[in-house]
């Protein structure tokens, strides 16, 4: 049971992710809750699959013209400094402290993504 849960919840983290949807917010919340994983763990493995699955997505996006390469370095070292300080970061924190914050982001998200239905709609 747990291979095929595993097997499921990898399926589920790489089509969301593949979607541009962000896997992670999917599968850390699967490997935390029905695998009973600590956030740590389930964050690194959400990191490692993330890069196989964005290679993927960049190829795809990359023959399809989606990729605007002007003043990229910058986004990319941005993006790589603070990866680096989050992680270490996150090596710190008691897993309980990292589970609360990242279900704070998540309702957040969420509230920010409802807004954004309302606005399109205007109500």
């Amino acid at each position: 049971m747990m291979f095929f849960l595993q097997v499921l919840f990898g399926v589920l983290g790489g089509f969301f992710g593949g979607l541009g949807m962000g896997g992670g917010t999917l599968l850390i919340p699967l490997l935390t809750i029905f695998l009973g994983f600590n956030q740590q763990l389930s964050q690194g493995i959400n990191l490692l699959t993330f890069v196989v699955m964005a290679l993927f997505s960049l190829v795809i996006h990359s023959k399809n013209g989606f990729i605007v390469t002007k003043n990229l370095i910058w986004i990319i070292l941005g993006g790589v400094v603070f990866a680096i300080l989050g992680s270490v970061l996150a090596t710190y924190v008691p897993s309980l402290v990292l589970r609360k914050i990242f279900g704070g982001f998540l309702v957040i998200l969420a509230i920010v993504e409802f807004l954004k239905i309302f606005k399109k709609q205007g109500i």
